[in-house]
């Protein structure tokens, strides 16, 4: 009588190539996956810091008020889906405690709506799906996947520009390690304003078209190694305006020494970059490498009964020959 084998036997078996197939593409293709920029991301990060802002209804800088700067960041979905690049959309506001919390954003010191589009795997500037501003650099509002303990270019939307960053050793933030990168901005001419002549030291002229300077004093930034997410970041900005054709600084717009994440903006940030870089961790080796050494013992416990069985099925068929 022709026997079948055994339903266990193909079941280890049928499980352990399941297996050693899955582990090489859980890091040939899963992993390289997982490592894109996310499409759905929806954060609010906040800094906030003591300093000097002009005051548009006394006509004059103060000193010595808490800053605070909002950031919030919303995937555009429905356009990274249809362009296969990240489409984040990035309001920011400043305010000042009159204006904390504002109804409208438009009713802050400064509001500002941008939208940054990137390449998911590189991290690099894509310049699509009404992309605003057009801009440059290596690291933005994240790092790439992986950072390298090397100098970055970062671009800075105040500035305009790309700031090159230097690696500066590791620092720890809510007990979590990341890298470290500092830089600073040279005062520089960032564009021009028409104001009341007598704000920039010009009486006689009822409307002046005034420079716009920025510097920065201190910016750092604090990254997740593996996934590239900011830990910590705080600036030390200085807008102001001068005469034209002036060398001297007349009406300080905003100034701070240092404007940086809150403490709850920081836990934040460690606890999303702490999460996928866990994930992260395990597609690139525990889980791999588990589920091919599960494979290959669900195999040979397979072909193991296999065999047994098979042999079982031909001695009573010797002993009645």
């Amino acid at each position: 009588m022709r026997r079948t084998a055994s339903p266990l036997s193909l079941a280890l078996l049928g499980a352990g190539t399941f297996l050693l197939v899955l582990a090489p593409l859980l890091f040939a293709h899963v992993l390289p996956q997982a490592k894109r920029t996310p499409l759905d991301i929806d954060t609010t990060t906040v800094f906030t810091g003591t300093g000097s802002y002009f005051d548009t209804a006394r006509l004059k800088t103060v000193d010595d008020r808490r800053i605070t700067i909002t950031r919030q960041v919303r995937g555009d979905v429905s356009e990274g889906l249809r362009s296969g690049n990240a489409v984040w959309d990035v309001s920011t506001s400043v305010d000042n405690d009159a204006t904390l919390p504002a109804a409208d954003v438009r009713d802050s010191l400064q509001w500002t709506l941008e939208r940054w589009v990137t390449d998911r795997e590189t991290n690099e500037p894509v310049h699509c799906c009404e992309e605003s501003p057009v801009f440059d650099g290596e690291a933005y509002l994240k790092f790439p996947f992986d950072v390298e303990e090397r100098g970055y270019r970062w671009w800075d939307g105040t500035l305009g520009g790309v700031v090159q960053l230097r690696h500066d050793g590791r620092r720890i933030i809510q007990g979590h390690e990341g890298l470290r990168f500092t830089g600073t901005v040279e005062p520089t001419r960032t564009g021009v304003r028409q104001v009341p002549g007598r704000l920039v030291g010009k009486p006689r002229t009822p409307q002046v078209l005034a420079e716009e300077w920025y510097s920065n004093s201190g910016i750092e930034l604090v990254v997740d190694q593996r996934t590239g997410r900011i830990l910590y970041a705080a600036i030390g900005p200085r807008k102001t305006l001068r005469a034209p054709g002036s060398d001297e600084d007349a009406v300080v717009l905003l100034e701070s020494d240092r404007i940086a994440f809150t403490e709850r903006t920081q836990r934040l940030q460690v606890d999303l970059a702490a999460a996928d870089s866990r994930k992260l961790a395990l597609l690139a080796g525990p889980v791999p490498v588990g589920a091919g050494a599960l494979g290959a013992l669900l195999a040979v416990a397979g072909v193991v009964l296999l065999v047994r069985g098979r042999r079982g099925e031909r001695e009573p068929a010797a002993l009645t020959g």
